[in-house]
């Protein structure tokens, strides 16, 4: 199974087809996709003019967007690197804490609701905004865009639900559509009013 950077170099490779290129940034988001994987794939194809199932998109569009997920990629990295190496200082001291941060779900990093509804800027912005905010002291508003407007979704609705058959782990936010991360939010907001 090849890793992200061998991926990466598939996808800049001018030796390998157009379709190739392109199944390697697709498969580059089974590595790391801030989003979840196809509403990092839709933001990409929009940020970059690419079709999302043109086989032979543009070589250099493909690069381009490569080169924004390898930055996000970089930023969450090192954001991880820095969280592991102040969670062994303060283990060093005695400090445990049951939920002391988050450290994302692997796959998505930031989830969005609904794939087509997806926060502005570069995915590279977007997570350093994400990091600020995991940094600081939890807030009363979606750490990505600053929305007031947090909705839980509905217990029993199926996609979406509350009920963590998705994974979910906070409300929605109603500027970005974002899943906000329980770890950004005050204690106040990490639960729905009925799961109370």
């Amino acid at each position: 199974m090849a890793g992200f950077r061998s991926l990466a170099y598939q996808v800049r490779d001018g030796r390998n087809d157009r379709a190739l290129r392109r199944h390697s940034l697709r498969r580059c988001l089974e590595r790391f996709a801030p989003y979840g994987h196809r509403a990092t794939w839709w933001h990409l194809c929009d940020r970059h003019g690419i079709a999302p199932e043109d086989r032979a998109a543009d070589p250099q569009r493909l690069v381009a967007a490569l080169e924004e997920l390898e930055e996000a990629r970089a930023v969450w990295l090192e954001y991880e690197r820095q969280f592991a190496e102040r969670r062994r200082r303060e283990k060093h001291h005695g400090l445990r804490r049951p939920e002391w941060a988050w450290g994302g779900s692997g796959d998505a990093v930031v989830r969005c609701a609904d794939p087509g509804v997806r926060p502005d800027g570069t995915l590279g912005d977007v997570l350093r905004r994400l990091v600020k905010a995991l940094e600081s002291e939890p807030g009363t508003s979606c750490p990505v865009c600053g929305e007031q407007e947090l909705r839980w979704p509905s217990v029993g609705a199926g996609h979406g639900a509350w009920d963590g058959a998705w994974g979910w782990d906070g409300p929605v936010c109603g500027g970005c559509g974002i899943v906000v991360p329980r770890p950004a939010l005050a204690d106040a907001l990490t639960y729905p009013a009925s799961a109370a």
